[in-house]
């Protein structure tokens, strides 16, 4: 598999800096066009000679399906990283990979024996997070799956990212805290952006809005995602560790207490993060509903790093018990 994701890569690399340069359009753009082409095999009309040459030698080379769907994602989710690379701020980063096959297996541990669910990301990004979790399902399993991005330039590489991956995804390109049209899905899953929300008149109109100054756009973002999960659905947040330490976290914690049922709290590995306060946990939520109780115990785990499949396989173990046990 190696082998292949850097074949695909170097060929979508390649293909990038050839249009980059003759566009004269930064690397991210550029992407978009191969990935298109590489989807589409179609070329503009009116291209110079010796451009429309390099473009079709490039298509030559290479057909997207006979590289395996995970393939698919990972070559374009490294290209991604290469254009993101020094020129994007913190929270525009791409979930990483064994953090989405993670929520991918959690997802499945929680959804069970149901086959058919909807799925939404509120701040799907270049929809890595998303694809990841989608591939983890069962084959046979029906997905309805949902996106929304206020970035132009992630929503179109979503949307490349999804057609390479040959699923369907209905996106939305706004703003998430405003009103989307979408009705109420079974799963959320979302990597959250971290920091202050700049709009207030929007914020305004949420539980959670500070009470003076900017909100905490990741504290609107879970108030949101519950808004538009069915009850009893769960939800699964990458969020940053010191979600309860902060100046709101009494206003969460109540909010909290009200609307949802807290089921698990695990933190990522240490050796994730350049230092200790970046550091991330993924948490998740039951949404309350007439047929819903809290757990019996919370599920509390420190992950192991994910290259030391020993420790991992204990702290699996530690989860089936849970699940058999104190869900």
């Amino acid at each position: 598999m190696e082998k292949q994701i850097e074949e695909l890569f170097t060929w979508i690399d390649e293909t990038t800096d050839i249009i980059a340069k003759q566009e004269e359009v930064p690397y991210l753009d550029a992407l978009i066009a191969a990935s298109e082409l590489l989807f589409y095999r179609d070329l503009p009309e009116d291209l110079e000679e010796d451009y429309e040459q390099k473009l079709n030698n490039q298509l030559n080379k290479t057909q997207y399906n006979d590289y395996p769907l995970e393939v698919r994602r990972k070559s374009l989710q490294l290209a991604i990283l290469k254009g993101m690379k020094g020129t994007t701020q913190q929270h525009h980063y791409i979930t990483p990979d064994t953090v989405g096959m993670f929520i991918g297996y959690l997802v499945q541990r929680f959804i069970g024996e149901k086959k058919g669910f909807s799925l939404f990301d509120p701040a799907c990004g270049t929809a890595n997070l998303l694809l990841a979790v989608i591939n983890q399902q069962e084959k046979d399993s029906s997905i309805k799956a949902y996106g929304s991005e206020v970035d132009p330039t992630l929503i179109r590489l979503a949307y490349s990212n999804t057609n390479l991956q040959e699923k369907k995804i209905e996106y939305f390109h706004q703003d998430s805290l405003k009103p989307i049209l979408l009705d109420s899905v079974d799963v959320v899953v979302s990597d959250l952006p971290v920091g202050y929300y700049p709009d207030d008149h929007t914020a305004f109109g949420y539980e959670l809005k500070a009470e003076e100054g900017y909100s905490y756009a990741h504290h609107l973002f879970i108030e949101q995602s519950l808004k538009y999960t069915n009850d009893g659905g769960y939800l699964f947040f990458v969020v940053p560790s010191f979600l309860f330490e902060s100046d709101q976290k009494d206003q969460l914690q109540s909010f909290l207490k009200e609307h949802a049922h807290i089921v698990g709290l695990l933190q990522l590995p240490e050796t994730m993060f350049k230092n200790e306060k970046m550091q991330k946990s993924i948490f998740i939520l039951q949404k309350k509903g007439k047929d819903t109780k809290d757990p019996k115990k919370v599920l509390l785990a420190e992950l192991p790093s994910f290259k030391d499949a020993e420790a991992m396989e204990s702290v699996l173990q530690q989860m089936n018990s849970w699940f058999n046990n104190d869900r």
